[in-house]
């Protein structure tokens, strides 16, 4: 498993992944129609706005020179003076290698670089991620209902981490 920076030329693969990923994670969370309607070609053109921008950093984890996921982490949305882990999704296929372990390491570090402390936002009905990032050091702190996905309220859990400056 290597672990690197995404790069422009990554946009494609990781707009397969992020629907791939959500269509695998989330029925039953999502309305199907969303699922549904998730198009790869509009995800790598966000993937193409992204990727070069100074604000976010984007790690990658390869698999015998396959890209089989990623994560993206910059400054905090909602609170200023921390960063926050954006996303991390890795292929089904690829659970259970080390890629995720990894990628949470890249993106601590890269918070670390920047921030001493990070929060994140995850589905509260997403009990696998859950458990994957209070065992990396996450903790939840709070409950909101995000009403952004057209025809959904979905119940989301924050998640902070704290001394990231000293990992």
């Amino acid at each position: 498993m290597t672990i690197r920076r995404g790069r422009r030329e990554d946009a494609r693969r990781l707009a397969e992944i992020h629907v791939e990923t959500w269509r695998a994670t989330y029925p039953g969370v999502m309305p199907q129609e969303l699922l549904d309607s998730l198009s790869v070609d509009r995800r790598e053109a966000q993937w193409l706005e992204w990727l070069p921008n100074p604000d976010y950093d984007t790690f990658v984890a390869e698999s015998e020179d396959e890209v089989v996921g990623f994560v993206s982490v910059g400054r905090c949305r909602d609170t200023d003076g921390i960063g926050e882990l954006f996303a991390i999704y890795v292929v089904p296929s690829a659970h259970g290698t080390g890629a995720g372990p990894a990628l949470m390491d890249a993106a601590l570090d890269a918070l670390g670089e920047r921030w001493d402390e990070a929060m994140l936002w995850v589905a509260t009905e997403n009990p696998r991620a859950r458990r994957f990032y209070e065992r990396h050091g996450w903790v939840a702190a709070g409950e909101r209902v995000d009403t952004s996905f057209p025809g959904a309220a979905v119940p989301e859990t924050r998640y902070e981490v704290s001394g990231l400056s000293r990992r």
